[in-house]
């Protein structure tokens, strides 16, 4: 008879995490409520995170556990979002089309609001009368940039304008998806966010559709067409 492992995980070891995890979220939960109801009834230059916690019913520590600043509090799914924002463009990284790709991942933040319309029009409307909170968003809104650029750096590193052809459509990203996202905010959240910000989108999918990878093959100006043609195949199998 074999003998189980010491460090197997068993069904009771994964009951155990599931336990922690949605502890976790309950008590996150529990902070972002508690924060958006005392910016309501009190403002957010009047609430601090000591108010928070006590309306909560936690500890002033569990508030720095899961946010670093009052501020964060308010973008609390902004890290998942550019963790998915990341992670979907990783897993094309042969993709035929990466500023389509780019875009579909910038589809990803929209949804983090769209998963909670009623709470991104409240965070819309507090964020546009707190200057503290602008900066911040700001800041948060530049993250998704940079891992844009990234991405977009790494399909164009063989462009000798590929930087900067990597930057300014991130930028233009970004722009259109604020652009159509911003739309639909100001409506209230309301019906469905994906045509407003799809179709500003759409509109940096058509204005740099040629910003594939180019390949370049060298050959004899006396070589046949085949042979041309056989290097190519090569050149893009190789890619």
């Amino acid at each position: 008879m074999s003998e189980k492992r010491e460090d197997a995980p068993t069904d009771g070891d994964a009951e155990t995490e599931e336990a922690k995890d949605a502890e976790k979220s309950s008590i996150r939960d529990l902070l972002v409520s508690a924060a958006f109801d005392l910016f309501t009834e009190s403002g957010y230059e009047n609430t601090t995170v000591d108010d928070i916690v006590r309306r909560a019913g936690v500890g002033r520590r569990s508030f720095f556990r899961y946010f670093p600043t009052k501020e964060a509090v308010v973008f609390p799914d902004h890290d998942r979002a550019l963790d998915e924002l990341v992670a979907y463009m990783e897993e094309g990284p042969r993709d035929a089309d990466p500023v389509g790709r780019a875009c579909d991942a910038a589809l990803l933040v929209m949804r983090m609001y769209a998963e909670n319309a009623d709470f991104s029009a409240r965070r819309y409307a507090l964020t546009r009368s707190v200057p503290a909170l602008r900066r911040h968003e700001t800041t948060v809104v530049r993250s998704y940039e940079r891992a844009l650029a990234a991405y977009l750096e790494r399909r164009f590193a063989t462009l000798p304008d590929g930087g900067l052809r990597a930057h300014v459509i991130a930028a233009g990203i970004v722009a259109a998806h604020n652009y159509g996202l911003r739309a639909w905010l100001r409506s209230g959240a309301q019906g469905d966010a994906t045509p407003s910000v799809g179709q500003a989108l759409d509109l940096v999918r058509r204005n740099w559709a040629d910003s594939g990878e180019s390949v370049v093959v060298v050959a004899r100006s006396s070589a046949p067409m085949w042979q041309v043609m056989q290097r190519l195949e090569t050149a893009l199998k190789d890619r």
